[in-house]
């Protein structure tokens, strides 16, 4: 199979330089496109399917996969004419660890050089009065941990990995909350942080989508009606001690689509990457994705 890679060269850390040193290896099986600006990852791998290159390989965090999956989708039939391919070198990889890919950048191109292909559903989701749609794969969000995104800075990221959203989030606390209302299917309902599921994983081993499967054809949607310091309280042991959010604290259902909305300006993320405003439809098209995975 005719491989491309796309991948920053200005990405620091330990696995980007990793990567580095196996460069001239992978270009001997592959060809390289490398970003030179942000947002670029989407181009090439829209670039790539239509020079023919049948696996897209996204070497980063899940926000350049998100990218590269939009760019394999910008391309004229591109879900169909490509595989998507994964070398995991970001803060968290979520979707990395939910296709359960190795986290070493040896082991993780083994399998793209092995090219076993597994179909998983598509989700999306459209904003601006669905003037505009978005691809993920992983996960989606609205009210405090978009916000929380909005306020991560990059240089504290690099410094303290995924603690970095952590403190975003107590930063996204002290703002004023969220009101979100929630309908999807028959349920109905409200709350000031609302997270949506494609895999069963969230900001890396919390298990926050227990029954998600990535190819059921459903989402699966996490609403926590209240979002404040008292809510993080109670909540943090569990989470933090079993990767999972207390029942009492957070209602889950599941849905072929769902539609948020908020009365104030509140922003939406998909794997990790801001895409606007509520109000947003998700919704997703079964076993449309191909992706390589072992």
């Amino acid at each position: 199979m005719r491989t491309c890679v796309v991948f920053n060269p200005a990405a620091r850390g330990e696995k980007a330089k990793r990567l580095r040193r196996h460069l001239d290896a992978i270009g001997k099986e592959s060809a390289l496109k490398l970003t030179t600006i942000a947002g670029d990852a989407r181009r090439l791998a829209a670039e790539a399917v239509g020079e023919g290159f049948e696996v897209i390989v996204a070497a980063g965090g899940d926000g350049t996969v998100n990218e590269v999956l939009n760019g394999i989708g910008d391309a004229p039939g591109g879900f169909e004419r490509a595989r998507l391919g994964v070398l995991p070198l970001g803060t968290v990889n979520v979707f990395a660890r939910e296709l359960a890919l190795p986290p070493g950048v040896e082991a993780a191109w083994k399998v793209i050089l092995q090219g076993v292909e597994t179909r998983i559903d598509l989700p999306r989701v459209t904003t601006n009065g669905a003037q505009q749609r978005h691809y993920f794969a992983q996960l989606a969000g609205a009210g405090l941990d978009a916000r929380a995104i909005e306020l991560v800075k990059w240089q504290v990221k690099k410094i303290v990995g995924p603690l970095a959203y952590v403190m975003a989030g107590l930063h996204a606390l002290l703002g004023p909350p969220s009101k979100i209302g929630v309908n999807g299917g028959t349920h109905s309902s409200a709350g000031g942080l609302v997270m949506i599921g494609n895999g069963r994983l969230y900001g890396g081993e919390f298990r926050l989508f227990p029954k998600a499967d990535l190819r059921d054809g459903l989402l699966e949607i996490c609403v926590l009606p209240r979002v404040n310091w008292f809510t993080l309280l109670r909540c943090s042991p569990e989470l933090l001690l079993r990767g999972v959010l207390p029942s009492s604290y957070h209602e889950l259902f599941q849905a072929e689509s769902v539609t948020l909305t908020s009365e104030s300006p509140t922003p939406v993320q998909i794997d990790g990457e801001l895409v606007g405003q509520l109000p947003a439809t998700f919704s997703l098209e079964r076993s449309r994705l191909r992706v390589i995975a072992p």
